[in-house]
């Protein structure tokens, strides 16, 4: 199994599907990610301006390389309707190499590394 120290996984929540379609296929679109997935009705319990609040949301998880992290998560910032969207980056541990190398390959990294 070769390093995948160089992948990421970019966790994001969206208010409906129609927003996170849309920043999803400006990522695979512009080759920030290789493939984002969602899942629709996802119910979260937080904390917002004092509040206790409870709303539907879809789950949006990205995966891309290290080198396009950043650009990716502006571009997800820039296409979100919230003003401050939850957007976090998550280290891979471990992965199929074959996997790893199309992430890196459709992100524009064909390298993989060792």
């Amino acid at each position: 199994m070769q390093s995948c120290s160089d992948i990421r996984l970019i966790y994001a929540t969206f208010p409906d599907t129609a927003s996170a379609r849309a920043a999803a296929h400006a990522l695979v679109g512009a080759q920030l990610a290789a493939c984002v997935n969602m899942w629709p009705g996802m119910q979260s319990v937080y904390c917002w301006q004092g509040a206790v609040e409870e709303g539907a949301e879809v789950v949006f998880l990205a995966k891309t390389t290290s080198a396009r992290l950043a650009e990716a998560m502006a571009k997800i910032a820039e296409s979100h309707p919230f003003d401050e969207p939850a957007v976090i980056a998550l280290d891979v541990a471990a992965g199929r190499d074959g996997f790893l190398d199309w992430i890196r390959a459709q992100t524009g990294g064909d390298e993989p590394l060792s």
